[in-house]
């Protein structure tokens, strides 16, 4: 008996997977091409980056020194030229009391070369504090204080506050040919001005915004024409003003958009 047999299935073998060749040879040549350009660069880097040689001070010198700066930055001259924080430079010379702004840069081959500006005071913040020109508090207790500058005062930590009420009303003023000698916030928050001629203003603290408007539409038309009559203006009312005049008379002004004649203290 003949047996039959059985055709085994032929299996499909898995294809090898080859690895790609590998070119060792431009490979080496490449990554010691990167070494030598990267040694290089820092070689370079090291040779170029030498001590700073020299300092260069530029500006204005009325209140502050070349001899504080180079103070201020001695401990940023120990690196080197090219490593040296600028940006770290320049905010240690900005923190100086009398130093409004600064700039940093580099000359070649070993120079740091700074430029700054001094502060320009503009107001006297309470006894001996000064402010600049865009109302920051920059010197909480100069040794001098100039007296012809105007006088802020109010809490502490709202002369920010007490500034910007009075460089706006400052400036609404010009026109009327009058200028601001005083601005007081007090404790409770009532506000007082007094004029470069004498004129003293109470705003009081309710509706401050609202009487300050008054005031200038119609009361300060009325001291510029007859500053020298007048002691002082309260706009402490709902509805209009009180002008004192230096005889000792007092005339109630109403609000001419209020329609009303009467007078309302609102303090």
């Amino acid at each position: 008996m003949v047996r039959k047999q059985a055709k085994r299935r032929k299996q499909k073998k898995a294809p090898k997977f080859q690895m790609p060749a590998i070119p060792f040879r431009r490979l080496s040549a490449l990554l010691f091409a990167g070494a030598i350009i990267f040694l290089s660069y820092q070689f370079s880097a090291e040779m170029l980056d030498q001590p700073i040689s020299s300092i260069t001070i530029e500006g204005p010198f009325q209140r502050v020194s070349a001899l504080q700066i180079e103070e201020a930055i001695s401990d940023e001259l120990g690196t080197g030229f090219f490593s040296a924080n600028l940006n770290s430079i320049r905010s240690r010379v900005v923190d100086l009391a009398w130093v409004d702004q600064a700039t940093v840069a580099r000359r070649w081959p070993g120079t740091l070369v700074i430029g700054i500006t001094e502060q320009v005071p503009a107001a006297i913040w309470g006894e001996r504090g000064l402010m600049n020109t865009r109302g920051d508090l920059f010197v909480t207790d100069a040794r001098h204080v100039p007296a012809e500058l105007p006088r802020l005062s109010g809490p502490e930590g709202l002369s920010s506050v007490v500034a910007q009420r009075y460089l706006a009303m400052r400036e609404k003023l010009i026109p009327f040919g009058l200028d601001l000698r005083q601005v007081q916030l007090d404790a409770r928050g009532a506000w007082e001005l007094k004029l470069s001629n004498g004129v003293d203003i109470r705003l009081g603290r309710r509706d401050v915004d609202e009487r300050a408007a008054l005031f200038l539409d119609v009361a300060a038309k009325i001291i510029s024409s007859r500053e020298a009559e007048i002691e002082f203006v309260d706009m402490r009312y709902s509805n209009g003003f009180t002008i004192g005049w230096k005889n000792g008379a007092r005339s109630p002004v109403a609000d001419p958009q209020s329609g009303d004649a009467g007078m309302v203290a609102g303090l």
